[in-house]
């Protein structure tokens, strides 16, 4: 079974960084669509930044500060996350589609990003 596992999050100060790794199993990632999304408490569920071979999409509110990328050799994808502010705060979600069978669809456990001083 294809799994996903996010590391990374934590508790920052405003105006601190942070990476966060989706590590993939069991499958080649490079045959995928690689997705963050997050959620807030009390808020719907929203997408922040998607890779797709080479192609990038940022969310409007944090183009500029987060970056997403891949390694495709260590099966991982990360978003480097800059300048947070505490609105940046929710459980991260990390999501891989198959570019092709797009009914593949494959979702991670979460981690949390607390961004407070």
């Amino acid at each position: 079974q294809v799994q996903l596992v996010e590391s990374g999050g934590g508790l920052v100060q405003p105006g601190g960084s942070l990476r966060l790794s989706c590590a993939v199993n069991k499958t080649n990632l490079s045959i995928y669509t690689v997705a963050w999304h997050r959620q807030a408490p009390g808020k719907q569920r929203e997408l922040v930044a998607t890779i797709s071979r080479g192609t990038t999409t940022y969310l409007d509110s944090v183009k500029g500060r987060f970056t997403i990328s891949r390694d495709n050799a260590k099966n991982t994808v990360y978003l480097q996350m800059n300048s947070l502010k505490p609105e940046d705060t929710a459980v991260y979600y990390c999501n891989a589609r198959h570019v092709i069978f797009m009914s593949i669809n494959y979702w991670g456990q979460g981690t949390q990003v607390t961004v407070s001083s």
